[in-house]
């Protein structure tokens, strides 16, 4: 009976730390960004759909890793972020930045300025959904540290 219970436990220790060491993302993490003049750290992009005349949005994955930052920028037709892991800060132009967990669902308007960013010791993951029939993302200023340190 206890070489039946101990070979249960190791059982479900084993089974428990294999389910812990997969890859829980759905999609692949796609490529490190090129366009290094509108983020800093390292993030990954992977375009999942793109806008086409049936449907004029384009959906796309991005994983940060920790302490990595989007500048301020604007998407004339709005975007809707899912956020599927980690934990991260948004924030709006002339409002308070927030903390944004795995589950939330952030919506910005069309034309607002905002960025978006890993925190310092979280890698942080969405899929953004991007209406492309009012033009491409306009890329602003760099985000200051004192801007990414002021969200706590």
């Amino acid at each position: 009976m206890k070489k039946a219970l101990y070979l249960m436990i190791v059982f479900c220790v084993t089974l428990f730390t294999l389910a812990q060491a997969q890859d829980t993302s759905i999609f692949p993490k796609g490529e490190i960004g090129k366009n290094t003049d509108n983020y800093t750290g390292t993030i990954w992009l992977n375009e999942l759909s793109k806008p086409d005349t049936a449907f004029t949005f384009g959906i796309a994955q991005a994983v940060y890793a920790s302490g990595s930052k989007l500048d301020w920028h604007i998407h004339p037709g709005g975007q809707i972020l899912l956020i599927t892991e980690g934990t991260g800060y948004y924030q709006e132009k002339g409002k308070p930045g927030q903390i944004v967990h795995k589950g939330d669902v952030i919506k910005c308007l069309p034309g607002v300025a905002h960025w978006h960013a890993a925190v310092s010791n979280s890698s942080f993951a969405y899929i953004a959904i991007s209406p492309a029939q009012k033009g491409k993302t306009i890329w602003l200023q760099k985000v200051t540290d004192a801007e990414y340190n002021a969200i706590k």
